[in-house]
């Protein structure tokens, strides 16, 4: 892949404790898929 001449947009995960969560992202997170990691469990986490 060449990302020559492409702008890329850096965004910080590293923490954010200051923005409150909106209703839609609330509503998103009521309804994700879950599981324990540890056991393989979680669907996200094996996408990864």
């Amino acid at each position: 892949m060449n990302l020559e001449g492409t702008e890329v947009e850096t965004i910080d995960l590293r923490s954010d404790t200051v923005t409150k969560p909106s209703r839609e992202m609330r509503e998103a997170m009521l309804e994700a898929e879950v599981g324990d990691d540890v056991y393989g469990e979680d669907p996200t986490v094996l996408q990864l």
